[in-house]
């Protein structure tokens, strides 16, 4: 009898851990392979969703956050740094975010 209290108090214990992880807020920066348009001419990158707004010219490339980060590419415009700043959410709000119930800031990433 006394096993089996001990059992529940040790599954409520860690139930509960697990419940205040996954709501407390995390730190979230968009991944790396986020794809982005390089505008050569410039030097710089552009959002996907910032496209019709920049000033862009014909040497263009599509690639990843990552690569316009190894080339010290800037971003082009506010829109972009705006597309591709962190944000704060937990771990709950993240994942309905990516299962689509609630809406993202962002479709970028």
């Amino acid at each position: 009898m006394f096993e089996n209290k001990k059992w529940l108090w040790i599954s409520s214990i860690i139930a509960a851990v697990l419940l205040v992880l996954f709501f407390m807020p995390r730190d979230n920066q968009p991944p790396p392979q986020s794809r982005v348009i390089l505008e050569h001419s410039h030097r710089t990158y552009i959002a996907y969703s910032c496209f019709e707004e920049s000033n862009a010219t014909n040497f263009l490339e599509e690639s990843t956050l990552q690569e316009a980060r190894d080339l010290n590419y800037p971003a082009e415009s506010a829109c972009t740094e705006k597309v591709f700043q962190g944000n704060r959410d937990s771990f709950f709000v993240s994942l309905m975010k990516e299962l689509g119930i609630m809406g993202k800031e962002t479709k970028d990433w």
